[in-house]
């Protein structure tokens, strides 16, 4: 399968224990939607799991604080890039970082400010002010599968909050007792072609959304498993499924509020495998280290691939 030629959905399912999966950044407790009582992930978050990764492995990206002229101004960044690279089209610069390639990227210079030296010479930039909108896009924000009761957790600390105080502080915050997340994505060949998408990108974005979950190492986070790794693969680009994000389901004689563990509950694949069945849909790809889930997914067009 070529990831640039054919469109397609991603739903990508984790498990959370007693983590946070996704903190507002403005008051550090979990997104949540109080009416239908669902934790919420934001594409940003995902997006961060996979830079992170990438750049843990030795690749370079556009969005990072890691870089030598420190946290990311887009102006600095793509001027030191292009003398790094001894290249003055910004659209080759940028096209070079596969974070740009997979979730896109802009460029803000203006023509006062668009020279740089390369080779101890003064170089005009060309293609500085541009805007690559990123083939794969998740959604704002994402529901949880299952309902979920938040629960206030408090902790103190022997760290003084203020000069002033005498004693540590006490924290409170909620945390998600239990949730299976569902991230959706979707991959579009045609913004892929303008990005630069190449098909390895694909494989490695998958790998990175799979390894990051279940390797983050944070006090909030540490408690995470990858479950499935979907991708619906389009028989044409202009071909589209309505409610992609309620094909799986899951059962249990509990309420989804009492749910601890995926021994709690089973997965229903039943509209999947009915909609795998539509002349729409090229295959069904997916990964999953868990044998239930594997001898569920079976039909003509189910693929297995690899991470």
């Amino acid at each position: 399968m070529s990831n640039l030629k054919d469109k397609s959905e991603i739903l990508f399912l984790f498990e959370s224990k007693f983590t946070i999966p996704n903190g507002d950044p403005f008051t550090g407790e979990q997104r949540y939607d109080e009416e239908t009582k669902k934790v919420l992930v934001s594409d940003v978050r995902i997006k961060r799991y996979v830079r992170d990764y990438f750049e843990q492995n030795g690749r370079s990206i556009f969005i990072t604080e890691n870089s030598p002229i420190g946290k990311t101004d887009v102006k600095k960044m793509i001027k030191h890039l292009a003398v790094e690279l001894k290249e003055e089209d910004v659209k080759k610069v940028m096209k070079n970082l596969i974070d740009v390639r997979i979730f896109g990227g802009i460029s803000t210079i203006e023509k006062k400010e668009s020279k740089v030296k390369i080779g101890g010479k003064d170089k005009q930039l060309k293609n500085f002010h541009l805007n690559i909108t990123g083939p794969v896009q998740f959604g704002l924000l994402n529901p949880s599968i299952n309902k979920v009761d938040l629960r206030i957790h408090q902790n103190t600390s022997t760290m003084l909050s203020k000069s002033e105080n005498e004693q540590g502080a006490i924290g409170t915050t909620s945390v998600v007792p239990y949730a299976i997340n569902q991230i959706q994505g979707w991959i579009n060949p045609y913004s892929g072609q303008l990005s630069g998408l190449q098909t390895s990108d694909i494989d490695e974005l998958f790998s990175a959304m799979w390894n990051s979950v279940n390797n983050i190492n944070t006090r909030s986070k540490s408690n995470q498993s990858s479950v499935l790794l979907l991708q619906i693969v389009y028989t044409k680009p202009t071909d589209k499924l309505y409610g992609t994000d309620r094909l799986i389901d899951i059962s249990s004689d509990k309420e989804d509020e009492q749910l601890r563990s995926m021994e709690d509950y089973k997965f229903d694949f039943t509209k999947l495998i009915e909609i795998s069945k539509n002349e729409k849909v090229k295959e069904i790809r997916f990964y999953t280290e868990i044998d239930s889930i594997k001898n569920d997914l079976k039909g003509e067009k189910f693929k297995e691939m690899t991470i």
